[in-house]
């Protein structure tokens, strides 16, 4: 068993909760990022020097990285929430509060198949998303002031004065130069506030699409009109015009006349060719997950 660990993610929570000492004592081997050793590079090596079980503790770029090499040799892979948002990891319903808790899965874990999102030759754990989240990790010190970063590109998409220099194909049409396309690996839920931007199963064989349509005129609380729009959405399926388009496919493609676009892949910054064709393979990672998992949804949100 060999941890590939990112000792810098979430401002170094590795060190905080001693993930190494406590992986050792499960009999794991811990090997580190560095300059000059990224966690692909790490987990490859691992797999010719004989393990056969992969761990992963970092953000979701880094769990994102390992999980690539874990599928592709048919590896299973642990998962430890050691980032800032850790999104794969909630989703599955790990403790992030207590990130060690996730080893656990080395004595005991219990096997998951789950899919993978799909970019040409690269997976996503996450989503692909194109518009201002993708700008946002463009401006320079994104890592260090995400919030600074957002409100210097936010403006120009709020005023419909920036979009996407691109269209997507749905099942309501083609969608011209939207303002905002996020492209997930699985859905992800929308009909309550609770549980919003999760995703109850990382299992269902499609992708998640949500595009945001350009407005003419920009209403006065963005925010607002998108919770309006989604809303109006989920309660019309097939409504025309300004808002919102979501939908679930095996595959999403986006088009257009421009050379390449600015992505953002797992929140990492990309700059991707068009045109640019997303797609699953289901049940293309096999997980162990611990048997205790404290942030799983009840199953009556899920049913809901």
């Amino acid at each position: 068993m060999v941890i590939v660990m990112n000792p810098r993610s979430g401002g170094g929570k590795a060190a905080r909760y001693d993930l190494v000492p406590r992986a050792e004592g499960m009999g794991a081997q811990v090997w580190t990022t560095s300059t000059g050793e990224d966690a692909a590079s790490l987990a490859r090596n691992a797999v010719v020097a004989g393990a056969l079980v992969l761990g992963v503790a970092g953000g979701d770029g880094t769990v994102s990285a390992v999980a690539a090499v874990a599928a592709d040799t048919g590896r299973s892979l642990v998962v430890v929430p050691a980032g800032t948002r850790n999104h794969f990891a909630r989703d599955l319903g790990l403790d992030l509060r207590d990130p060690g808790r996730a080893l656990d899965a080395l004595v005991d874990g219990e096997p998951e198949q789950v899919d993978l999102g799909v970019l040409g030759s690269r997976v996503f754990i996450n989503n692909v998303s194109f518009g201002v989240y993708a700008d946002a990790l463009l401006e320079p010190g994104y890592r260090e002031d995400k919030p600074r970063a957002f409100a210097a590109v936010a403006p120009d998409y709020a005023k419909g004065k920036q979009w996407v220099e691109a269209c997507v194909d749905t099942p309501r049409g083609t969608v011209e130069f939207p303002q905002v396309v996020l492209i997930s690996n699985n859905p992800y839920h929308l009909a309550t506030p609770r549980w919003l931007g999760r995703r109850f199963s990382l299992s269902t064989g499609e992708l998640g699409g949500i595009v945001l349509k350009r407005r003419a005129q920009a209403p006065p609380d963005l925010l607002r009109h998108l919770r309006g729009d989604l809303r109006q959405d989920k309660r019309d399926a097939g409504s025309a015009g300004e808002g919102a388009v979501i939908w679930s496919a095996p595959g999403i493609t986006l088009h257009g006349e421009v050379g390449h676009l600015d992505a953002g892949v797992d929140g990492e910054a990309v700059r991707l060719p068009l045109p640019v064709v997303c797609g699953i393979r289901p049940g293309a990672l096999r997980l162990l997950v611990p048997k205790d998992r404290p942030g799983m949804p009840p199953e009556r949100a899920m049913r809901r």
